[in-house]
């Protein structure tokens, strides 16, 4: 953190932090587009400031203390974005229901690109990757915003205590004792949550070289399978690849399903219009991802939803299908539809 302001102009130094930052303010905020907009708005604090700065402390300091304003600022009194399964028990597909909630409601997907450095220490970055999860994104949200801060820029982000504080203005007892509280509710969310969600108290360290090429190797098989079943609509298939207690939700709808029997159930019901759809891989929060396009009734396929699974030991242990597509393929690189055959 030792970089300073030199004579490179100012539009530039900014810049380079601009992927990094919003990475920080999608943890916090739970929303890529929110974040976007956090980082701009830092981004103008910050060209409007720099002659009053003067090299001071490491630049990047001081716009992470820009940021970490706008984005306190922005949680003040409003409710954090959550998951499905965060608000309400599962449903079963007898006692589905279409109640939608407003976008503000759920935590959004993040393409890799915008939130991901690119290049790095492997083992930082694969911690980085851990740490856009769905569902550890969606365990950050549970902690207050200043927990929320300390504990991204202490756990994730490497910070010394000394650092937050300074950030914070705060003393370094306070910054500590504050993150003894974040990793304290993040304890306790992860053993009240079922063993669907991927979520830990922190980041956990990357695994060895070998180990995360066998592992990649391993999801990867498993998706091209997930492909091969979901575009040849073999249920049975499908669902050999699904723990037992795999999870669906799909945002805006309030509702989620558990379970392998209700999910084929529901693929095989009110979901069979997904019947011979095709899926388009990206990347989404630190992993694989699709986009989904039905078939269209004059051809072609038109967008359905952003798939976002979540994988773990061998199993497709729960899926987010965001169907917000209008805004979601335009922000993945996504065509607005697929030609027929």
């Amino acid at each position: 953190m030792a970089d300073v302001i030199t004579e490179e102009p100012v539009e530039l130094q900014l810049d380079r932090y601009r992927t990094e930052l919003t990475g920080y303010c999608y943890r916090m905020l739970g929303s890529v587009f929110e974040a976007e907009d956090a980082v701009q708005e830092t981004m103008v604090r910050a060209w409007r400031g720099h002659r009053g700065f003067e090299g001071r402390s490491a630049l990047r300091s001081w716009l992470y203390r820009i940021a970490t304003n706008v984005c306190l600022d922005a949680l003040n009194g409003r409710k954090a974005r959550a998951r499905p399964m965060d608000l309400a028990g599962p449903v079963t597909v007898a006692t589905a229901h279409d109640t939608q909630l407003s976008e503000v409601t759920w935590i959004g997907p993040a393409p890799d690109g915008r939130v991901l450095p690119e290049t790095g220490d492997p083992a930082e970055v694969a911690a980085q990757r851990e740490s856009v999860k769905l569902a550890f994104v969606a365990v950050l949200q549970r902690l207050a915003p200043r927990q929320r801060a300390v504990l991204i820029l202490r756990e994730v982000l490497g910070w010394t205590a000394a650092e937050v504080a300074e950030l914070l203005g705060a003393t370094v007892a306070s910054v500590n004792s504050a993150l003894q509280r974040a990793r304290a509710v993040l304890a306790a969310g992860a053993t009240a949550a079922t063993a669907t969600a991927d979520v830990a108290p922190a980041p956990a360290p990357a695994p060895a070289p070998a180990s995360a090429s066998t592992l990649d190797d391993e999801h990867r098989e498993l998706l091209d399978r997930y492909v091969r079943a979901f575009e040849a609509y073999d249920m049975d298939g499908l669902a050999a690849l699904l723990r037992e207690d795999v999870t669906l939700n799909m945002p805006p709808f309030a509702m989620w399903l558990q379970g392998r029997e209700e999910i084929r159930a529901w693929m095989l019901g009110p979901g069979h219009g997904c019947r011979g759809s095709r899926l388009l891989p990206v990347t989404a929060n630190g992993g694989p991802a699709f986009g989904q396009y039905r078939p269209s009734p004059d051809g072609g396929h038109e967008p359905w939803a952003l798939i976002v699974p979540e994988v773990s030991e061998g199993r497709i242990t729960g899926f987010t299908n965001f169907l917000d597509t209008d805004v979601l393929f335009p922000l993945f690189g996504l065509p607005p539809r697929l030609a027929a055959a």
